[in-house]
């Protein structure tokens, strides 16, 4: 019961400030977030790399108030896309986007997100590489959806994530699968109304596999977002019935959780990419990633204790 309690502090300012302040806080980051830079990932993404695994990358930052900060957060991407392009690792490397740090949530925020992520898009593609775009809170969903729509139009290969606990994503999912796009498939990691989502976790579970299944039965490229070893199980089993070859679906995982199973499935012929995150915004995204697990928040405390 403690993740919805998580989950209204990721969005307070005053449990911002208290956590940030205590100087064990970077220390544990530091699991979840392996650096603020450019600079500081690259040495990151070519170890995993080079160890047989694919990536997603995500620059942190959701808290736009301003255009100004959005069109600070197009060429952040667009200085990752410059640095994939030297790298010469576009066939290995993507890049995930919130459209909230494109300026979703301002006025016009819909064209304004749609004209900030678009460039990015385009370079990727010049690189060999592709986007996704995240999926947020289900007041955001509509709009994500249609920037979905419009990039694939000259960017078929743009993905999108859908989030298992939500009762509207088992429709978005057979549509997704017939028109043949990339779908990260997740259980959801915001605090959502029992109007519109499910609350427990069986019921999630059970929604899980059966949208998974849609999208292994369907035309697009299943991308099975999950570290629930019964989860993987079933995705190997429904990847298998539906004839599915090891380059046409994958398994993604988040950088600093289970990465001893990200090298198992790697090993084991499997696609696997790390959705690896950094930057210097980094307390919403790590504050729902002490929500999704226990053992995560367990971990930080421990370390609170041991270092305070």
């Amino acid at each position: 019961m403690l993740g919805p309690v998580i989950l209204a502090a990721s969005r307070s300012d005053r449990m911002r400030r208290l956590i940030s302040a205590a100087p064990v806080t970077r220390q544990v980051v530091n699991r979840f977030i392996p650096g603020e830079t450019v600079d500081d990932v690259v040495p990151i993404i070519e170890e995993l790399t080079g160890r047989g695994l694919e990536l997603t990358m995500d620059v942190v930052g959701e808290d736009i108030t301003t255009p100004e900060q959005a069109f600070a957060a197009r060429d952040a991407y667009l200085a990752l896309v410059d640095r994939l392009g030297e790298l010469e690792l576009g066939e290995r490397v993507e890049m995930s986007v919130k459209l909230s740090m494109f300026g979703q949530a301002l006025d016009g925020g819909h064209e304004l997100a749609l004209a900030g992520v678009r460039p990015v898009v385009e370079a990727a593609a010049a690189v060999g590489t592709t986007v996704t775009l995240d999926a947020e809170d289900h007041t955001t969903l509509d709009s994500m959806f249609a920037v979905h729509e419009e990039l694939r139009k000259d960017f078929p290969q743009t993905g999108c994530v859908i989030q298992a606990y939500l009762f509207r994503t088992e429709a978005d999912a057979r549509r997704l699968a017939a028109g043949g796009s990339r779908v990260r498939l997740v259980k959801g990691a915001y605090k959502e109304p029992a109007e519109v989502a499910h609350q427990h976790k069986h019921e999630i579970d059970k929604a899980y596999v059966r949208i998974l299944r849609t999208l292994m039965e369907g035309a697009g490229y299943p991308m099975i977002g999950s570290h629930d070893p019964r989860l993987i199980s079933i995705g190997q089993e429904l990847a298998r019935k539906a004839g599915r070859k090891p380059d046409e679906y994958e398994f993604q995982m988040l950088y600093g959780i289970r990465s001893d199973e990200h090298l198992r499935l790697a090993a084991e012929g499997h696609r696997m990419r790390v959705y690896t995150a950094y930057g210097t915004d980094w307390y919403g995204y790590f504050m729902r990633r002490l929500a999704e697990k226990p053992a995560n928040l367990r971990f930080f405390v421990r370390s609170m204790v041991s270092k305070g």
